[in-house]
């Protein structure tokens, strides 16, 4: 492959049935480990997210709490690697700075904020109710 030509598309034609879960799962594995890699955000999302699980569980009074903290500390991961995302795509499309580029990348982080926010409402709300 020469400098300026690019690697091949993924043949898509072939990826069904349990070929695409295969793949959608290899893929999925792939963005995991290049996000805890690359993005300190995440990892550190990662080691909070691993320590508040036992906590979690400690704190709920039923499977549904318990299921209430898992999926707001979930959002949060998930919001952050939107966020990686955005940015990847962002930083694509070249090193220059550019107002758009800024916004995309400004609205990401807000958004990461905002799930931050909101987790850590609803687990003071939880620690909360569980020390009342």
């Amino acid at each position: 492959m020469g400098e300026n030509s690019t690697p091949p598309a993924f043949d898509k034609s072939g990826n069904t049935g349990m070929t695409r879960l295969v793949n959608a799962a290899r893929f999925s594995a792939q963005g995991l480990k290049s996000a805890f890699r690359r993005e300190a955000a995440f990892r550190q999302e990662i080691i909070v997210f691993v320590i508040l699980l036992p906590v979690g569980f400690m704190i709920a009074r039923s499977l549904t709490d318990f299921v209430i903290l898992v999926c707001v500390s979930g959002m949060v991961l998930v919001v952050e690697l939107l966020n990686s995302a955005v940015e990847a795509a962002v930083d694509r499309m070249g090193p220059e700075h550019h107002e758009l580029s800024g916004l995309a990348k400004d609205y990401g982080s807000a958004a990461v904020l905002i799930a931050l926010v909101i987790a850590g409402a609803v687990w003071l709300l939880f620690l909360f109710l569980r020390l009342a």
